[in-house]
């Protein structure tokens, strides 16, 4: 995936099962990944169909003491993080090990939103699904389920992506003019020869 030790992917628009599959595999092998904008990922199959599936998984409890698990997790992350557990030999140290490296989070919280986030290419459903099938995002299936704040997350991204918007523009603008002010320099014809000879022609 990178050679870079943590990797901070944005999961908007990812396929749900592809996206863990691959990621399960890089944390057995040593990697740490911060999953960001959980609320955002896909599942193919309608809305409809998601709901019959996670209710089908939600019947299943213990029959003497529900509080004995299996646990249903509402919030996106933890769907996340239960499916890629599902991946993983987490009953052994080495599967927890892994899981420990795994970090699943709703929007983009503060430390994440200045680091460069990746995508995924072999689990985008652009590059996966044919444009007519149904896709439905695990944020709404959470909502049905009682998930309570995909209100809140939306306010704080908003917030978010007005900041971001402002840092870009000021970087591009900063990028520009150093362009330009690079363009405009004058070298005499003396440090000329001296950046040549180092290779800075």
């Amino acid at each position: 995936m990178s050679f870079k030790n943590e990797v901070v992917i944005d999961c908007r628009g990812h396929l749900l099962g592809r996206m863990c599959s691959i990621i399960a595999k890089e944390i057995l092998n040593g990697k740490h990944i911060v999953c960001t904008r959980t609320e955002d990922i896909n599942m193919s199959g309608s809305l409809y169909r998601a709901k019959l599936k996670y209710a089908n998984f939600r019947r299943k409890h213990t029959n003497s003491n529900p509080r004995h698990g299996p646990f249903h997790q509402r919030a996106p992350s933890k769907i996340l993080w239960r499916t890629v557990r599902g991946m993983v030999p987490h009953k052994t140290p080495r599967g927890a090990a892994a899981l420990d490296r795994l970090k699943c989070f709703e929007g983009i919280p503060h430390p994440y939103d200045r680091k460069k986030r990746m995508v995924v290419p072999q689990a985008l459903k652009v590059l996966r699904l044919k444009p007519e099938r149904r896709v439905c995002k695990l944020g709404d299936l959470s909502k049905e389920f009682g998930w309570k704040h995909q209100d809140l997350i939306k306010r704080l991204e908003d917030q978010r992506k007005v900041k971001s918007e402002a840092f870009h523009k000021k970087k591009t603008a900063a990028k520009r003019a150093r362009q330009e002010a690079v363009k405009a320099v004058k070298v005499s014809a003396e440090d000329k020869n001296i950046l040549e000879s180092a290779g800075f022609a």
